[in-house]
């Protein structure tokens, strides 16, 4: 479905990052995989190249706007376009209004938000010169729901799925389409603030198996099918979407 397509993938060293980079390669794509720590993406770029898939990786901090407009830089000189952008970055700080610090909820929204910003924004011109694009924000269904003492978590959620609809709105004229991909929970260390705030591993697993509808976890595949589907011409008249995955739990 993604022949001949190029990606580039943020956070893609780990978890879902890691299984949407691959599952876009086992579609043809050629990835760009980026992490925080460019040995974790490198790893993804290994994993892919052993199943005959084309990657590259290198380290990228989305905090650092300089880098994200270098990282855009670099993609374009070695393929000359960009045809997928998966800006997955994000931070989970527990707590509610009393537990969060300032400093906490600016580091949230750093990435859970500007980051997404910075990089979209940095794409827009190859995108309208090539004639479209499609690029996916990880946002979360937190994004479409309110978290028991989440502030800073389902506020930066919820932003970041208001601002990929408004960029929906103001590019579908240009055929380049902002979609907002909301897993619940998949079983990764990113849910390390889920569970310290519940207790313990034991009592996270008590919330999984009696809150979602379908009694489970969903794993990082489950997830990557939601990320190929928005970045391939499946979804070429999907724009705006909050997509969520989540087995249920937002009913």
């Amino acid at each position: 479905m993604l022949k001949n397509r190029i990606a580039l993938v943020t956070a893609a060293g780990s978890g879902i990052g890691r299984a949407g980079a691959i599952a876009m390669a086992r579609e043809g794509a050629s990835v760009v995989v980026t992490d925080l720590n460019g040995d974790l993406a490198q790893e993804t770029c290994a994993q892919i190249a052993a199943t005959g898939g084309q990657a590259s990786a290198f380290a990228l901090d989305v905090t650092d706007d300089a880098a994200c407009g270098a990282a855009v830089a670099r993609v374009l000189d070695e393929h000359g376009r960009i045809d997928i952008l998966h800006s997955h970055a994000g931070l989970q700080i527990p707590g509610q209004l009393e537990d969060v610090t300032p400093k906490q909820m600016d580091a949230a929204w750093a990435l859970n938000v500007r980051a997404h910003f910075v990089l979209s924004q940095a794409i827009i011109p190859s995108m309208r010169a090539q004639g479209g694009g499609s690029v996916i924000v990880t946002a979360s269904n937190s994004g479409c729901q309110y978290d028991r003492g989440m502030i800073s978590y389902a506020t930066t959620k919820h932003a970041a799925v208001a601002m990929v609809k408004q960029m929906a709105v103001d590019y579908a004229c240009e055929n380049i389409r902002f979609n907002a991909l909301c897993p619940g929970f998949v079983d990764t260390p990113f849910n390390a603030g889920f569970e310290t705030q519940m207790g313990g591993r034991a009592a996270l697993e008590t919330y999984v198996a009696g809150s979602i509808p379908m009694g489970r976890w969903a794993n990082v595949e489950e997830i990557a099918d939601g990320i190929v589907y928005l970045a391939s011409d499946r979804s070429s008249f999907v724009t705006g979407l909050a997509l969520v995955i989540d087995g249920g739990e937002m009913l």
